[in-house]
């Protein structure tokens, strides 16, 4: 399992970004509108990795105007975290959940709407948009249209949370690469928090993909409260993400 998601995390990236080969990591450069990505370890490579390597990579992160992020599975990876710490980085430790089963329905708060978002939907950019008021941002000019591009494509799915005047209130994505998908992105802006906008749209995330025949479902939460309302979609602990960036 974990190396179909090793697999899966080298892929999904190079769809929309190019990659710097620094020995035993890899560097995602993003080409076009979005998140920046982040270094990883490049496929196969389960041993130490020296210090010398992060640097390098944390350099170039600099001089391309990146942030300075790497991501990891602790399990797959365990040389990683020590060569990153002495870097200077701090780790973050995130539960890496998978779904067993066909996914746990839950109830659609009263009031709202909870669906699939298509291309050319009206309500495409208030979907989009969702997740980033969650943290108090905006996203860049063209990001709309670029994740419009990817729902074309098949390479992202969109499901949002709308009130009755049509206004996302929660939107989160799936990314599937053949038979796996995680989901990404999952965010609720802050004024209607605490209703289960989160968990109804990781629902419907979890029901398209299954529609789609996708056989490996995942995801990391941020932390081990959030995480055990993902149990109650079915999603199970099975390894730990890491995350460092300046």
């Amino acid at each position: 399992m974990l190396q179909r998601i090793e697999s899966f995390y080298d892929a999904v990236p190079r769809s929309s970004a190019r990659a710097e080969e620094f020995g035993p990591l890899t560097l995602f450069v993003r080409e076009g509108e979005g998140w920046p990505f982040y270094a990883r370890p490049a496929l196969g490579h389960t041993g130490d990795v020296p210090v010398e390597a992060v640097e390098a990579v944390r350099a170039r992160q600099r001089e391309l105007g990146v942030p300075e992020a790497f991501e990891w599975v602790a399990e797959t990876t365990p040389g990683l975290r020590a060569a990153v710490e002495a870097s200077g980085l701090t780790v973050h430790e995130h539960p890496l959940m998978v779904l067993e089963g066909e996914g746990t329905a839950v109830p659609v708060p009263e009031g709202m709407t909870v669906r699939m978002v298509g291309a050319d939907d009206a309500a495409l950019e208030s979907a989009v948009a969702a997740p980033y008021a969650a943290f108090g941002a905006e996203p860049q000019p063209g990001t709309a249209e670029h994740v419009a591009g990817r729902i074309t494509a098949g390479l992202t799915a969109l499901a949002a949370a709308y009130d009755p005047q049509g206004r996302a209130l929660a939107a989160g994505q799936h990314q599937p690469v053949g038979a796996v998908t995680e989901i990404v992105g999952v965010g609720t802006v802050p004024s209607a928090r605490r209703r289960g906008l989160g968990l109804a749209v990781t629902a419907a995330l979890v029901a398209d993909a299954r529609a789609r025949g996708t056989e490996l479902v995942f995801l990391s939460a941020s932390d081990a409260g959030v995480a055990r309302l993902y149990g109650r979609l079915g999603f199970r602990t099975v390894a730990t993400a890491l995350i460092a960036e300046s």
